[in-house]
């Protein structure tokens, strides 16, 4: 409770931003969309490698989950959207990069900083999934290839997230700890928002910023 109420504002802002906006709206290309999907792929990459060496970890382990794993899910869309070629057509956007950068520093050592970029990330996909891959859907003409990232198959989001819940009350940390871990998930967020805004400003039209402005 405690984690939520103090990342209210930062969650918020992580939702309200002008690409979602025109995303769900249907108002941009495929490429719009693959645009986003493209610079996940690169913060899981690096998120998944982090659970990987934190899997033996007392703490942190208890919340590496293989059903949750994103990549190959990222894979598949790209290759759907973009073509047999799609890694050689994406790269790295500068906010894409400062966010691996800090997952380096903090999930691959410190556990309360695994599970707080962790907690951001796959929560967020279990919460709005289903809505997002049934918006994407019917906006972008796409069927289960294409919006395979949303689709979490085997997994009870309501169930899943009681039982997340309660691991992260049962973690060991003391005050100065749990600080750290709520400050840090605060900077997740920020950094999910700046990777979401500079997306959005790669392919939304002009118009589209002002608007939203």
């Amino acid at each position: 409770m405690r984690l939520r109420e103090q990342t209210r504002a930062d969650h918020a802002s992580a939702q309200g931003t002008a690409y979602f906006d025109a995303l769900l709206a249907g108002r941009l290309d495929r490429a719009g969309y693959a645009a986003l999907a493209a610079q996940l792929f690169f913060v899981y990459e690096t998120l998944e490698a982090a659970a990987e060496a934190m899997r033996d970890d007392p703490v942190a382990g208890a919340f590496v989950f293989d059903e949750l794993h994103r990549v190959p899910a990222l894979r598949a869309d790209l290759a759907h959207l973009l073509g047999a070629d799609w890694e050689a057509r994406i790269a790295p956007g500068e906010s894409t990069s400062e966010y691996r950068d800090r997952l380096r520093e903090a999930a691959f050592t410190w556990p309360a900083g695994f599970v707080a970029h962790h907690y951001t990330r796959y929560l967020g996909d279990l919460s709005g999934g289903q809505i997002m891959r049934q918006s994407l859907q019917q906006a972008y003409g796409l069927t289960d290839a294409g919006t395979s990232f949303y689709s979490f198959a085997g997994v009870r989001p309501g169930a899943f997230k009681k039982h997340y819940r309660e691991l992260l009350d049962e973690a060991p940390w003391d005050a100065v700890e749990q600080d750290r871990f709520v400050d840090e998930i605060s900077l997740a967020y920020r950094l999910n928002v700046a990777l979401v805004d500079e997306v959005g400003r790669a392919v939304l039209p002009p118009e589209s910023g002002e608007e939203a402005a």
